[in-house]
């Protein structure tokens, strides 16, 4: 798949957490890695937009103070 790379990230994220002693973020990524490959192995299986279904909304921040809009 060309998006793997994206778990590439995540495990180098986690490496220089638990090398830092943030536990917390180290657990969080584990369960953001788990997302990430459950989206991406949906992918070519008809299943939409993932875990998160169709009727999901995709956001994007406007300005620097986070507002959200969703297309």
């Amino acid at each position: 798949m060309g998006h793997d790379w994206i778990i590439d990230v995540l495990t180098d994220l986690k490496t220089f957490a638990v090398a830092n002693d943030l536990d917390a973020l180290a657990a969080k990524l584990d369960d953001t890695q788990l997302v990430a490959q459950a989206e991406l192995g949906s992918r070519g299986k008809g299943m939409g937009r993932g875990l998160l279904g169709e009727s999901a909304s995709v956001g994007r921040c406007d300005s620097a103070f986070g507002t959200r809009r969703t297309s």
